[in-house]
């Protein structure tokens, strides 16, 4: 914990809408003894009062700040480290990009981007700034920080060579659920398939640790209440060769999330679930003998990724002879190479089940 004589690092959220007011601004309250949200900008005055009086218990300090002379006050202001970049996923891109070349370390809530076109050029836009005093980029999925993947990754280098790989995702998107009516998911290419489908993406590339190479997907609409697609079954294949199925179903009456992999001397599967009144994730590992043990993980994702943020922030020198060596997990590129997976899972789709290669980053 840091002490009361030193002083934190200070970040601004650029954004109001429900992510912000239901998971930043609780999530930043529970680590607030690390970093000091300054200010929340939003396009409307409105949005921005309501957003920092939520937060104003533990930042009592805390700015508003609103329209354009917001964003700028913000950008001018040498005290803020960072920026978290949490707007509708047409947009973000093109603020990350403004902050980063500002001066600022970013991290962006997912998706990476709307295309991969779109990631490709944000990538080479980045990358040609300085490179050593290059701020950091960070994409904020959450899924690779939670301790469910973090120990089940490491379970599946005890199950032998991988032969095949299950990911069953159920959703509950219907009119209940916050998300539901948000204009921009429903504008975006892929809709709630490409929004909601990165997390999962990103979860089976940190559960089996190789990329997918190639994808060949059906994609159906059926629910006419959500934007299209909103199912996709695709078969995929990892670079070491092993074969894999991806089943997503936008909504279902019965909602599940699991992801197995089987191998030559056992199993690894991880399911959403809840145990003792916590949401989270059960690890089932089957040995090679078909023993099975099983663990619970309760979701802290959002909470580790946000603190190895600010963990590299504060240690970030621009002023160094070498590159500063970010978290891994949370690097824009990761994010980049979650949206290829799914942009060529939905192509698939559209081209009545043509095999696509994974564009690579």
């Amino acid at each position: 914990m840091a002490g009361s004589n030193v002083e934190l690092p200070k970040i601004a959220v650029i954004g109001a809408g429900i992510f912000v007011r239901t998971q930043y601004i609780p999530r930043l309250r529970e680590i607030s003894h690390l970093v000091t949200v300054k200010a929340i900008w939003s396009r409307s005055e409105e949005s921005a009062k309501n957003a920092a009086e939520l937060a104003r218990d533990f930042a009592p300090e805390i700015e508003c700040k609103f329209g354009d002379s917001g964003l700028d006050e913000i950008i001018n202001d040498d005290s803020i480290l960072g920026v978290a970049v949490v707007l509708a996923g047409q947009v973000q891109v093109e603020m990350s990009l403004k902050m980063l070349k500002a001066g600022k370390h970013v991290i962006q809530e997912k998706p990476a981007a709307g295309s991969c076109s779109e990631a490709e050029s944000a990538l080479s836009i980045y990358n040609s700034l300085n490179k050593i005093s290059k701020p950091i980029w960070a994409l904020a999925e959450n899924y690779r920080f939670e301790p469910a993947f973090v120990e089940s990754s490491k379970m599946v280098k005890e199950i032998g060579e991988m032969m095949n790989i299950q990911v069953i995702v159920e959703g509950s998107m219907n009119s209940s659920n916050p998300y539901f009516s948000s204009t921009w998911r429903r504008n975006f290419y892929g809709g709630f398939v490409l929004d909601m489908g990165v997390h999962f993406v990103a979860g089976l590339r940190m559960l089996v640790g190789c990329e997918i190479s190639s994808v060949s997907s059906i994609t159906r609409h059926v629910d006419t209440n959500l934007p299209p697609p909103d199912n996709l079954c695709s078969l995929f294949q990892l670079e070491n060769g092993c074969p894999g199925v991806f089943l997503f179903a936008v909504n279902s009456r019965a909602p599940k999330v699991l992801w197995r992999v089987d191998g030559s001397k056992g199993a690894v599967q991880v399911e959403r679930g809840i145990e003792n009144g916590k949401h989270g994730y059960t690890i089932s590992f089957f040995s090679e003998k078909g023993e099975c043990t099983k663990t619970f993980h309760s979701f802290s994702g959002v909470n580790e990724e946000l603190k190895a943020f600010i963990h590299d922030i504060s240690h970030f020198n621009k002023e160094g002879k070498e590159e500063y060596k970010a978290e891994g997990r949370y690097l824009y590129i990761e994010g980049a190479r979650d949206v290829a997976v799914l942009e060529a899972m939905l192509q698939s789709g559209s081209k009545q089940n043509v095999s696509i290669s994974v564009k690579k980053f």
